[in-house]
């Protein structure tokens, strides 16, 4: 029973006796409709609540054209950005094979960033133009995670006032006591028993990140994931408003997802003229991308890629811009 997932023994019960309550949490891989049993609730942000399932599109910027897509739970294994992320970038068809070539250089939200994401992306020779998830200091204007010195070697973290402290095999770290008589201790932290720090894996790359995103050459290039909105919202709207999917489960949605995203390039190419020349996709004519018209516009039906009424994630895989 679907119910069942929402229930649990009441306080001092097992069941038995009949007593029940509703449950205090928020069942695992929990079923929102028994019509459509893999449709999951996911957030696109905090205040913004989805119901259904998530897609994933990559595009080449300098054409507009979609490279690959997928649609997945909303919310599970397998579903988050970064996941599909570094799929789409693995199984791209479109860029140079040659065993020399450079690799992508990928754009995307910061969904698409974690830090094992991105160090699959660096593994198979792919650049990142990702913008990190910002730090918040726990006190306003204090001092933040990358103010702290970490030696991985060492397994060891040095704070801003000199004082070291070991890192758990769980990558925590207390710095506790020597906090209390710290001169920079209203700099650090408002906890009564000191500063303590959770250290994630492939911190190295994500604080690299942090650092590429305050520099005028990533400022100039993150512009560049702007063209692939466009696309996002052709791909999700029609005349304007959300559409919802007309299928159950993923398999025939995923189906759905491709055709739209088929009919969309060919579109594109239409509309911009492209055309394929010696293995490369070339403008045959005067225009310029992005066209004025796309497929919002037209009178084609369709369904939301990412789900009855859920956002749709992309990701940029940009091959003009090679590193």
């Amino acid at each position: 029973m679907a119910a069942g997932q929402d229930a649990e023994p009441a306080e001092d019960s097992d069941g038995t006796d009949g007593r029940w309550r509703i449950a205090r949490k928020v069942a695992p891989d929990r079923v929102i409709s028994t019509v459509g049993p893999r449709a999951r609730h996911t957030r696109k942000s905090k205040p913004a609540r989805r119901d259904g399932f998530r897609a994933h599109v990559a595009a080449e910027p300098g054409t507009g054209l979609i490279t690959g897509c997928a649609l997945t739970v909303a919310a599970g294994a397998g579903s988050t950005d970064a996941d599909n992320g570094v799929k789409l970038a693995a199984a791209d068809r479109f860029g140079d094979t040659a065993p020399d070539a450079a690799g992508l250089e990928v754009y995307g939200d910061s969904h698409y960033g974690t830090g094992q994401a991105r160090a699959d992306y660096a593994a198979a020779g792919h650049g990142t133009v990702i913008k990190p998830v910002p730090l918040r200091p726990a006190v306003p204007g204090g001092f933040t995670l990358d103010d702290f010195a970490i030696s991985e070697d060492d397994a060891t973290v040095t704070c801003p006032a000199g004082h070291t402290r070991p890192m758990s095999a769980k990558r925590y770290v207390s710095f506790g006591p020597v906090c209390a008589a710290c001169p920079l201790r209203a700099e650090c932290t408002t906890a009564k028993d000191g500063r303590t720090l959770d250290i994630r894996p492939h911190e190295g790359l994500l604080r690299a990140a942090r650092a590429q995103a305050r520099t005028p050459q990533f400022k100039k290039a993150y512009p560049t994931r702007a063209v692939i909105e466009r696309i996002i919202a052709w791909t999700a709207t029609s005349h304007g408003r959300r559409i919802k999917l007309r299928y159950l489960g993923t398999s025939k949605n995923n189906a759905w997802l491709h055709n739209r995203s088929a009919s969309i390039n060919l579109r594109t190419l239409l509309n911009a003229e492209l055309t394929r020349q010696d293995g490369a996709v070339v403008q045959r004519g005067p225009r310029t991308w992005p066209p004025s018209g796309g497929p919002g516009h037209g009178r084609g039906r369709g369904a939301a890629a990412a789900a009855a009424r859920a956002g749709v994630s992309s990701l940029a895989a940009g091959r003009g811009g090679r590193r």
